[in-house]
């Protein structure tokens, strides 16, 4: 089963399942389950569970363009509608793989769970806490034997998300005071990996693209998935894992390792981070698409920056800066059209976990050599700072730009009200200084004040593109 019925698990899990079966490796089938109220995993009952991935792009200097239908997905259900039909999955026997895409903000509990009496009527709030509460039905369904037990792979992008999805599940647990044999087995049956997940893949494409799509494949999808030819699905484990998983083939493109770390903190400092501060940075500007943003000149230059200079040299895993060059390049692939807006959801948060870090490591290094901080990485936070800003806020309203969620950026908007929308000085110093936002008092971080508040003034009266210009003269 997965949670999630998203464009990322269909161009990645399910399009791997797909191909193991294809392979006559795995043998097996997906039920999506749906919590969001997308509508998608209706679509996926009207399509018989069908849609159509395109992988398009150039890998190793050759281009690709495939098409096919992927049939690893048997059925979707609704984890609100439908949660009967879900906790009968967890007395399926034949499910062996639990796995989620929830983003960074999904891996949390929810008070409500913890005051709702548990039923199974009752469908819970968080995903930790629906994901507790199905593996208490297996677990009781099947007596607590160890040998009925599943791997749980999470594809979130957060540090130790295997760990920390444990840890969640086990505190729901206490709170529900479920039978101690339920901890006890799932030490003993129930794995939670670690995982590090790599792959560009949009949301649905735009309705232009879309119909224009439709009319060359002779059908329509409501499911229909785009994603780029590069993938790296590291899971971490030992060779008992990859036995039990069954879907491990030799391309390298699922790997079971002894440690994701490198792999992670490789993929989330140069991809993830280089997409977040992308992101702030594009909506400011107006421009629409990853691919558009690497086609305008500033912003285009402004990352190469990021990347080069202050991401590679700050982080010390193997091949950085040649990972760093192949995602100019994947950024640069015009058959993806990843929306600016679908990356900006959440952005404060996927701020403060793939930049942040960086941003303190070239502060605690000025705190030695006297260097100022880097422009590129300052100029990216006062972006995404701005983008909570009421002015840009109803700009992005009266143009029509789609709108986002991003709950820490609710935060960040009650500074801008409370401090004045033009006194910057006073918003840096109070945003800044929100240990609960950041888990620090960044104004210790050196330099950072007086550079934010430069930026930002300069962003709030002349624009982002101008702001950009600027950079790139002193940087």
């Amino acid at each position: 089963v997965q949670f999630g019925t998203g464009a990322f698990l269909r161009g990645f899990v399910d399009a791997f399942i797909d191909a193991a079966n294809r392979r006559g490796q795995f043998m097996g089938r997906v039920v999506a389950i749906g919590s969001t109220g997308s509508g998608r995993d209706r679509a996926f009952v009207d399509q018989d569970g069908l849609y159509t991935l395109i992988v398009a792009g150039v890998e190793h200097s050759v281009a690709v363009n495939e098409r096919r239908i992927i049939g690893s997905v048997s059925r979707a259900v609704s984890a609100t509608s439908q949660w009967d039909d879900v906790l009968a999955l967890a007395r399926d026997e034949s499910i062996s793989v639990v796995f989620s895409n929830t983003t960074e903000a999904g891996i949390a509990l929810d008070v409500r769970d913890a005051t709702t009496p548990i039923s199974d009527a009752t469908t819970p709030y968080s995903y930790p806490a629906k994901l507790t509460r199905f593996l208490f039905e297996r677990a009781t369904a099947f007596d607590f034997d160890a040998k009925h037990g599943l791997v749980v792979i999470p594809c979130e992008l957060i540090e130790a998300n295997g760990d920390k999805l444990e840890a969640l599940v086990r505190e729901q647990a206490a709170l529900w005071s479920f039978d101690a044999r339920f901890g006890e087995w799932l030490t003993a049956a129930v794995p939670f990996c670690n995982t590090l997940v790599d792959r560009i893949v949009p949301g649905t494409p735009n309705a232009e693209q879309h119909q224009r799509l439709q009319a060359d494949l002779g059908y329509h999808d409501a499911l229909l998935t785009m994603a780029e030819p590069y993938a790296l699905f590291a899971i971490e484990g030992d060779t008992a894992l990859a036995d039990r998983l069954g879907f491990i083939d030799d391309t390298g493109i699922i790997r079971v390792v002894p440690d994701v770390r490198p792999y992670r903190e490789r993929k989330v400092r140069l991809l993830n981070g280089t997409h977040t501060a992308m992101a702030a940075l594009g909506v400011l500007a107006g421009v629409t698409t990853v691919h558009d943003a690497m086609n305008t000149p500033a912003m285009a230059s402004m990352l190469q920056h990021l990347l080069r200079q202050d991401i590679v040299p700050m982080i010390d895993v193997p091949q950085a800066a040649e990972f760093a060059e192949s995602v100019l390049d994947r950024f640069a692939n015009p058959q993806v059209q990843h929306r600016l807006t679908d990356i900006a959801t959440q952005g404060t948060l996927k701020w403060k976990v793939r930049l942040l870090p960086v941003l303190q490591r070239h502060a605690e290094s000025a705190e030695r050599t006297g260097q100022p901080l880097p422009t590129a990485l300052v100029v990216a936070l006062a972006a995404q700072l701005y983008l909570a800003h009421p002015t840009e806020r109803a700009r992005r309203a009266e143009v029509g730009i789609p709108r986002f969620s991003d709950d820490a950026g609710e935060l960040v908007l009650a500074h801008w009200v409370r401090s004045g929308a033009s006194r910057m000085g006073v918003f840096v110093d109070a945003v800044l200084g929100d240990v609960a936002l950041w888990d620090a008092d960044l104004r210790e971080l050196r330099g950072l004040v007086p550079a934010l508040t430069e930026s930002l003034q300069r962003l709030h009266h002349d624009g982002i593109l101008a702001l950009l210009s600027a950079a790139l003269v002193t940087s």
